[in-house]
Order: structure tokens, then C-alpha cells, then sequence
């Protein structure tokens, strides 16, 4: 039986993006079934007096709005294609582009992109971010995932921040390993090194 993984995701951060090709990696070699959830910075961030996003005008709504709109609309895997489509153009290419060509690259409706700058699925943005926030707590930011251990124990954690996507059995074994530690009764932080730039392998 598949491991299910609930995966709390804000589609513009670049290392998220680095982490959600790791876990669809680690699916190749371990019976993961993975749910695309959506969580935001722009909700994470509010009423902070500094905002480490630098995000004044609120671009960072379009692309939550997007996705949960996808996910109401087209199910889990519309909202797959979209996170793929959208995380290729802007993380692997660099192209910043309207949302419409990201949903029509992937065979969903572009009128969709209309949603981007409405408050119309704000509701479902702040109630899907609620729910993987308390997972762990407010004091973390994207991505945020959840499982079960191998007792049956639910186990949640921020990260893995990685800057390059293990590929084949080494991103099965980053799997066991995270999951392993993540639950060891009162684990709270692991740290590495100083953080690279984000290498999406191209």
C-alpha cells in the first residue's frame, strides 16, 4: 500500500520547487502517493513588520489563487499539471509569464488565470494554508509535508530545503531518512550548510 504524503506548497519559492521534484523523484522508487496542497506566503507573512517575501504589491496571491482555483475546478491532477507547468517556466527558465500560458501548456481552461487577481478562492487559500501551517506551526515557511511513519503515527515537518533534486534511489534514500528523524519523539530542527542557489538540473 502507498505511503500517502500531503504536500503544503507556495508555487513561487524556488526551493520548494527543488523539493516537490525531489518527492515526485522519490515516487519512482518508493510507494509514495503524493497530494499537492497549497499554503501561502502572502498569509504566512501578514500583519509581519518586515516582509521577507519583498512582496508589497501582493503578486505572490496570483499564483495560490491559481492553484486552488486548478484543484477546485480539475482535482488533484489539474493541480499537478498546473504546479509542474508553472514551476518549468518560472524555476527552470526563468520566464515570469502570464498564468494563462501555464494553464494552457498543461491542457487546462486559460480563463482560469482570471482568478489570480480576485479574492474569489481567498476562503480556500487561508483555510488549505490553516490546515498544513498547523502541522508544524507558524514558525516555518514553505513547503511543509505530512505522512505517517512506519507505526502508523502521524508526522509532519518544514523541508527539506535542498538546492539540488537527488534522482533515483538517493531520493529514496533522503525519504527514509527525513521521515526517520522527523519521528524521533521531541525532534524539532535540523540545520546543514549555508544555502546554494537552487540547481533544477537543467
Amino acid at each position: 500500500m502507498a505511503q500517502v504524503v500531503d504536500f503544503w506548497f507556495d508555487p513561487s519559492c524556488p526551493y520548494t520547487w527543488v523539493t516537490s521534484r525531489w518527492l515526485v523523484e522519490a515516487a519512482t522508487v518508493r510507494p509514495l502517493a503524493l497530494r499537492w496542497r497549497v499554503m501561502s506566503l502572502s498569509v504566512l507573512n501578514e500583519g509581519r513588520e518586515v516582509d521577507p517575501e519583498g512582496d508589497p504589491e501582493g503578486y505572490l496571491w496570483g499564483p495560490v489563487r491559481v492553484c486552488v482555483a486548478v484543484e477546485q475546478r480539475h482535482g488533484q491532477d489539474g493541480l499537478a499539471r498546473f504546479f509542474a507547468g508553472y514551476g518549468a517556466r518560472v524555476h527552470e527558465r526563468g520566464e515570469w509569464c502570464e498564468f494563462g500560458d501555464v494553464l494552457a501548456d498543461v491542457g487546462l481552461p486559460p480563463e482560469l488565470a482570471q482568478v489570480a487577481w480576485t479574492d474569489e478562492f481567498d476562503a480556500v487559500v487561508r483555510a488549505s494554508h490553516a490546515e498544513g501551517i498547523a502541522q508544524v506551526g507558524d514558525h516555518v515557511g514553505t513547503p511543509v509535508i505530512a505522512t505517517d511513519d512506519e507505526s502508523g503515527a502521524r508526522i509532519a515537518f518544514f523541508g527539506p530545503v535542498i538546492s539540488r533534486i537527488p534522482r533515483g534511489e538517493a531520493a529514496g534514500r533522503l525519504w527514509d531518512g527525513v521521515v526517520r528523524v522527523a519521528a524521533v519523539p521531541g525532534f524539532h530542527e535540523l540545520k546543514g550548510r549555508p544555502h546554494a542557489e537552487p540547481d533544477h538540473g537543467r
